[in-house]
């Protein structure tokens, strides 16, 4: 009997080409060539598992059947950043050089929300940067920007690696000055801009990547947060030679950590992982142990470090979180 003919790309990646996930609508992606040209693509089987950031191997369709190519694998990834509930998954973009959390000093800013983002990123070892958006505002920015104090000061103190830069910035009024300083924090990298709706992403996307014509709505005052405006995650090139690129994705309300154990998350919180060293028993939760280096700067406080009250709440109501998670 006659063998069947193989399917074309399921066991022979020879005809295939390399490409970047440039943007990714539902299960459909966009992908880009060496050469810049770009071509929507679909996965192969029932589930999408490319996502903005990754470098494929994708298969043109034959002559006739349509302009849409099939991914046919993912390669290695250096890096993926998502969060994990106890419903589902969200991976937001992979290859990341950078992650840059926007807030604003109006809406007010989830410091909770902020924790647990930048401890994802710790996980997945990707520089953070916070931006804090809307400094004409004026005492509402000076609000927020002395809450940010403890992760100021972790950028003098915390020196393996350096945490965390802290940018102030009025990007509705941005002139050349302020674009060429955000560049040069971007340039030569990519970079995912994470942040609730609102704080004025898509203002950073028409600030470094003018005719990117992404929608901007007001604020709801009603609600304290803004209206989504990105209905996917897609990815910008900054500079010509397609070296630079910035990723935005949709707003979002709630970041689960339910892929980080609890006994990880000291060390993905710079400030307490720091004093962690301290400890006296090398499985302490840094919650109730006699000896515990957290415990003595939170109770007496540290000149060169301290670790802030929030701080150390956010710590141990993630921490019970977690531990509940794994149950």
């Amino acid at each position: 009997m006659a063998k069947p003919a193989r399917r074309p790309g399921n066991n022979n990646l020879s005809a295939t080409q390399t490409g970047l996930v440039v943007a990714s609508y539902g299960r459909h992606c966009i992908v880009e060539t060496p050469d810049g040209v770009r071509r929507i693509c679909h996965p192969r089987g029932k589930k999408s598992q490319a996502v903005v950031g990754d470098h494929v191997r994708w298969l043109a369709p034959p002559a006739g059947q349509g302009d849409e190519g099939t991914i046919e694998k993912v390669l290695e990834r250096r890096n993926v950043f998502y969060r994990q509930d106890d419903i589902r998954t969200k991976t937001f973009a992979a290859n990341l050089d950078q992650l840059l959390i926007l807030i604003a000093a109006e809406p007010v800013f989830s410091e909770v929300q902020l924790a647990r983002a930048l401890i994802a990123a710790e996980a997945a070892h990707i520089t953070p940067i916070i931006a804090l958006n809307k400094m004409d505002l004026g005492e509402p920015f000076l609000r927020a920007w002395e809450r940010l104090e403890p992760y100021r000061n972790m950028r003098d103190q915390v020196e393996d690696p350096p945490h965390y830069t802290v940018l102030p910035c009025t990007l509705a009024d941005a002139d050349d000055e302020d674009r060429d300083a955000i560049y040069g924090l971007l340039e030569g990298k990519t970079t995912l801009v994470l942040g609730p709706s609102g704080v004025g992403k898509s203002t950073l996307i028409n600030l470094l990547i003018p005719g990117a014509n992404v929608a901007t709505n007001e604020i709801s005052q009603a609600l304290n947060t803004g209206k989504h405006t990105t209905t996917s995650t897609t990815l910008y090139w900054i500079d010509e030679v397609r070296k630079t690129a910035l990723i935005d994705s949709p707003g979002f309300q709630e970041f689960g950590l339910y892929h980080i154990a609890p006994t990880q998350l000291a060390a993905c919180m710079p400030d307490i992982g720091a004093h962690a060293k301290a400890c006296k028993f090398y499985n302490c939760t840094h919650l109730h142990e006699p000896g515990c280096g957290v415990i003595e700067a939170v109770k007496n406080g540290h000149a060169a470090l301290p670790i802030s009250e929030n701080r150390y709440r956010i710590y141990g109501e993630l921490f019970d979180e977690l531990n509940l998670s794994a149950y």
